[in-house]
């Protein structure tokens, strides 16, 4: 990304820094902050809107700065001039502001995070998410919003789904056509729970739902559907083949069927304990047998299968390259092009009772599964992005996909009538 710090260098320069709006101040958001204030020059984190303002100050704080705490667009505008940080707790008055240049949702939430993203494509923001879960539910319609509105809505550098699209664009450009994108991981078990992960949320200073939704295989299913919405994959089967493979990452062209692969199109998967971990692969063919000849020289092999990997993410350390890449650039790290192409279903975790309202994201009730969208409209599932809070209509078994007809949804929500919208749109 050499190009990007010339770009910033260049605005560092001339004093005419990148100002981000940040709406989210949990653990990844503070690592952000912390970025950009102390490591990304030509780039300010001029506003932070969070519910519990004082973590928004924290933000700040830990960061070294003393942010102003605000609750009007005008105060926020005030203090942006005037070069000091604003918090608040209002998202909607932040995003107002016209002296902000990009918006970045840390919120984690798919229903606030949906108006939010709306109301700032509205806006005519370009909008950096590290939203997964929305982005794997309703993501086409909003990036069709945004192409719509003229601004960039993108997926962020440094989490896995965006290291994939960067390395699927690397393999293209060697004229490579990818097959699989792939996503490796230390740990996969569906029945984790914030019970089971309280210590390890502790000891990183972590949400333990968040962290339930790394272990139960909810977080790598939406990071991968979101891959493939964005290049035209689908999975293999429902859930992905999710293989356990204790080896080097280039040990997998020999595990994957070619002629599978290339007659589905490409697919996204996982991996449990490959190394390097926890990075990410593409394997992918090349037809020219002149170019095989010298792949095989440089040490990829006889094919038909050629490895590349990524060997680490590093989440809120690369997103300020998102940033940069959106507005000065108007190029996208990760975004849907087109249609659903794969989507995440919800899973019972437990037996559950007719009556009950699931809980949210890496709860105690559901896991997600990645499923191709056609599968999951002719059977009517139900999409993880939408279930918090529905109410069971009947008993369900453990393990079993959770359907539309199998839940009373809470009246009156945007992510239900954005669903909505996109399966008219795409569907």
């Amino acid at each position: 990304m050499i190009i990007l710090d010339t770009a910033l260098a260049k605005r560092a320069a001339e004093n005419r820094p990148i100002r981000v709006g940040l709406v989210g101040a949990g653990f990844m958001g503070r690592g952000l902050v912390n970025q950009i204030v102390n490591s990304t020059p030509g780039m300010d984190v001029v506003a932070i809107a969070n519910r519990t303002v004082s973590t928004a100050v924290r933000a700040y704080t830990e960061a070294g700065l003393e942010p102003a705490e605000v609750s009007t667009t005008a105060e926020v505008e005030a203090a942006i001039a005037k070069g000091t940080p604003a918090v608040l707790g209002d998202a909607f008055a932040l995003l107002a502001a016209e002296n902000i240049d990009v918006l970045v949702d840390v919120t984690g939430a798919v229903e606030f995070g949906a108006h939010v993203t709306v109301a700032a494509i509205e806006r005519g923001l370009p909008v950096v998410t590290m939203n997964a879960e929305l982005d794997g539910t309703v993501g086409p319609l909003l990036a069709h919003r945004a192409r719509a509105a003229g601004v960039v809505l993108t997926g962020a550098d440094g989490d896995q789904p965006g290291v994939q699209g960067n390395l699927l664009r690397f393999v293209k450009g060697l004229g490579i056509t990818p097959l699989v994108a792939g996503n490796i991981k230390g740990l996969q078990d569906e029945y984790r729970t914030p019970t089971t992960q309280q210590a390890f949320a502790e000891k990183w200073g972590q949400d333990p739902y968040m962290v339930t939704s790394f272990a139960d295989g909810t977080k790598v299913s939406f990071e991968q559907a979101i891959v493939a919405n964005a290049h035209g994959f689908t999975v293999g089967e429902r859930g992905m083949y999710g293989r356990d493979h204790a080896g080097h990452v280039d040990e997998l062209t020999k595990v994957y069927d070619v002629d599978e692969l290339r007659s589905l199109g490409g697919v996204v998967d996982y991996v449990v304990g490959a190394k390097p971990g926890p990075g990410v692969y593409v394997l992918g063919t090349h037809d020219d047998p002149k170019q095989q000849h010298y792949l095989n020289l440089y040490k990829l092999g006889e094919g038909p299968l050629y490895s590349f990997y990524t060997p680490y993410h590093l989440c809120h350390f690369e997103v300020p390259n998102t940033i940069v890449r959106a507005v000065d650039f108007a190029d996208a790290a990760l975004a849907p092009t087109g249609g659903q192409r794969v989507d995440v279903v919800a899973t019972a975790k437990q037996d559950l009772k007719a009556g009950h309202t699931l809980d949210g994201l890496g709860g105690y009730d559901t896991y997600g599964v990645a499923e191709a969208s056609p599968v999951t409209r002719s059977e009517k599932l139900l999409p993880m992005g939408v279930a918090e809070g529905g109410v069971l209509t009947r008993d369900v078994a453990k393990d079993e996909v959770l359907t539309y007809d199998d839940v009373t949804l809470p009246p009156g929500r945007l992510i239900d009538s954005l669903r909505e919208e996109q399966e008219k749109l795409f569907g």
